[in-house]
């Protein structure tokens, strides 16, 4: 089956420049520009007060070129004594115009050189300190979690997978929208901007290295060739991926998908169910809102539970997970529970949050100081 679009995807895949950015999240304080332009602000207040002070005591001050010195002259001997150029052409005279000198001008000399060369300083020293942040981010990177695009369905699904107790300093996310990253960041997530099928841009988000990949993408095609880069990068990562239409379901397993849900049909059934029962509907919708009321979770059994039937246990047990296999509740082969075996309950969200056992913490992500 070809998938629309799938061959301008295979040209673009083939050109050889890629590009993409890095963005940590970041607490920004105030926009660069803002600061660029109260700086200058103040290098011209500066500048203007050093001239005001020279032409107030303009009969001080010696003229080389002849006559004396106007308020032309005071800014210009302002402006190349602040400069340290001093070509000695206007030279203060006096004993009061040297005292002047020594007590204002001198230090505002000093304060503009601290304005102009401060700024160039913490220019360069930022972006050390952003690549330091980084190098440092991606050697602590690992067991994290991928997100290919951050639309709605890529937001609300790691929304939900951090209501489990994911931080979010173990989430990166991957869009080809400069915006959309910078939203995540906001928010407190890593991000990559770039083409998430170039193996490339996927190896920035250290894909060989994470534990889970969600691929939220807007195009079935793009899903489909993200997979099958991904998989190719980590062999042992869960993906999970969306589609649209249901008939490229089979086609995302065959990529590398390790489940595929059909965001249009699930939708559907969803608002089929509301419109039979509408309280059956709320309860679905309950269920698959995490963090609040009741939730659906996975669990392995413990030592106390072993024995017992998925109907003697305290939480309401809705399947068992035997090895690759999914039973039900009520399935006779299930008969008495083993210590390998996983269930998945119906909980109600209590105050403190449960962490899934096979989601490891990480070392936190370097934040700005």
């Amino acid at each position: 089956m070809k998938l629309p679009g799938q061959d301008a995807i295979a040209r673009q895949a083939d050109e050889h420049l890629v590009t993409y950015r890095v963005k940590l999240p970041r607490k920004v304080v105030e926009h660069p520009f803002r600061q660029v332009a109260k700086r200058l602000s103040i290098a011209l207040l500066v500048l203007v007060v050093t001239a005001l002070i020279v032409y107030a005591d303009r009969d001080g001050y010696n003229d080389n070129a002849g006559g004396g010195v106007d308020l032309l002259d005071a800014f210009y001997y302002a402006t190349v004594t602040l400069s340290t150029t001093g070509y000695g052409d206007i030279a203060p005279a006096s004993d009061a115009a040297r005292l002047t000198n020594i007590l204002l001008i001198t230090p505002l000399r000093v304060l503009f050189l601290i304005i102009l060369v401060g700024t160039t300083l913490e220019a360069l020293t930022e972006r050390t300190r952003e690549e330091w942040r980084l190098t440092r981010w991606r050697s602590t990177l690992r067991d994290h979690t991928v997100v290919i695009g951050f639309g709605t369905k890529g937001r609300s699904a790691i929304r939900t997978v951090c209501a489990t107790g994911l931080k979010k300093e173990q989430v990166v996310v991957v869009d080809p929208s400069s915006k959309v990253v910078d939203a995540a960041t906001a928010e407190g997530y890593a991000g990559i901007v770039g083409d998430a099928t170039r193996s490339e841009v996927l190896k920035q988000a250290e894909v060989h290295k994470a534990r889970q990949i969600i691929i939220a993408t807007q195009r079935d095609d793009t899903a489909v060739l993200v997979t099958l880069t991904a998989r190719q990068l980590n062999r042992g990562a869960k993906i999970v991926a969306a589609v649209r239409e249901e008939e490229n379901a089979p086609l995302l397993k065959q990529s590398g998908a390790d489940g595929v849900i059909t965001s249009a049909s699930a939708a559907g059934r969803l608002l089929g169910l509301s419109v039979l029962s509408p309280s059956a509907g709320m309860v679905l919708e309950d269920l698959i809102q995490q963090g609040s009321g009741l939730d659906i979770v996975e669990r392995p059994v413990v030592k106390a539970e072993v024995g017992k039937t998925p109907r003697e246990v305290a939480d309401l047990v809705v399947s068992v997970i035997r090895g690759h296999r999914v039973l039900g509740y009520d399935d006779p082969s299930v008969g008495r529970l083993e210590l390998t075996d996983r269930l998945i309950t119906i909980v109600r969200k209590t105050q403190v949050t449960q962490v899934a056992p096979d989601i490891r913490p990480m070392p936190p992500m370097p934040r700005n100081t």
